[in-house]
């Protein structure tokens, strides 16, 4: 069995060096042909037509995406995990991340081997290694999104009162960015940069929402676009958005103050399990081994696994109630 837990824990090794590779690959050659054609390098239409051709390419891009089944599915995801180190401001490459998660599963297995424990649990040590740091970065991830939330609402009165001040839309995002704090104003400063340095504003706006994925910074990329499409009073918009997300705030303050008795319920009843299996291995380590050398014992595990992942599944469907 020691020879069987020694191959799960190579096997996850070898996934993790998988996913490192696949996730850190080379450049995309088509993004590189669509700058070659903005920057007339390559015969893909000349002037405007090239480069209606490239805008043409990239708003069509998400509906081949979505339409091209369930590969394509599975194929945005590994490819959205790359905007997680840009949401969650981290500056590490897929490579380097998948090394440090590669790096955790191995110490774990060697420090169950080296501590002499069972080793049905070098597996175990193994997963939770790897899991630690993309824990870590989607804990940061969310406290960032979190703090970006919490301070949209003055940053989009901020760019209304310069609105009707007289200055532009672009002087307005630099005004958010000289005088907000991270992790708002370093967002929208680098729009401002973007759309300095001549990309076109609507996309500008668009990699601002790629990197934030907030629907309220999206209801404030329509209204910009749609405002420079047809007109219309954009400083007055931004005011009655910002009213909106604070109302939202206020609402969800309240239903987090309403179900805060179940979601301290389900932290108890999840945690529960697991803490007491620590407490009686400690106690007696051959009375709780048999959970792990037993076939009785494995699939009574295996049972209560599942049904724990399907509490909490259930909890979360019932406390989380979406504003």
């Amino acid at each position: 069995m020691f020879w069987i837990s020694i191959a799960v824990f190579l096997g996850v090794a070898c996934l993790v060096g998988a996913l490192a590779l696949f996730a850190g690959g080379k450049a995309d050659p088509k993004l590189e042909d669509r700058l070659d054609i903005l920057a007339g390098l390559k015969s893909g239409g000349s002037g405007n037509a090239g480069k209606e051709s490239v805008i043409k390419q990239g708003a069509l891009a998400d509906v081949r995406q979505a339409s091209s089944g369930l590969w394509g599915a599975v194929k945005a995801r590994f490819e959205n995990f790359r905007y997680l180190f840009d949401q969650a401001d981290v500056s590490l490459s897929a490579a380097q991340f998948f090394g440090i998660s590669g790096g955790l599963a191995a110490a774990g297995g060697v420090a169950v081997w080296v501590a002499k424990l069972n080793p049905f649990l070098i597996p175990l040590a193994a997963v939770i290694g790897a899991l630690l740091p993309l824990t870590w970065l989607l804990l940061k991830r969310k406290r960032r999104l979190k703090a970006f939330q919490a301070q949209l609402p003055d940053a989009l009165e901020l760019i209304a009162r310069a609105l009707r001040a007289g200055h532009s839309l672009a002087a307005g995002l630099n005004l958010v960015a000289d005088e907000m704090p991270a992790p708002v104003g370093v967002e929208f400063g680098r729009a401002f940069e973007e759309q300095n340095l001549g990309i076109p504003l609507e996309d500008a706006l668009k990699s601002l929402c790629r990197r934030v994925p907030n629907l309220d910074l999206k209801f404030f990329a329509t209204a910009v676009i749609l405002q420079r499409t047809t007109g219309g009073d954009l400083a007055e918009i931004l005011d009655k958005i910002g009213y909106l997300i604070r109302e939202r705030f206020r609402i969800w303050g309240q239903v987090q103050a309403l179900t805060g008795e179940g979601r301290l319920s389900g932290i108890v009843l999840l945690a529960l399990p697991p803490v007491l299996f620590l407490a009686v291995y400690n106690l007696n380590p051959k009375y709780a081994s048999k959970l792990f050398t037993d076939p009785m014992g494995q699939q009574m595990l295996f049972f209560a696994a599942v049904t724990q992942i399907i509490g909490a599944l259930v909890i979360r469907k019932i406390v989380n109630i979406k504003v």
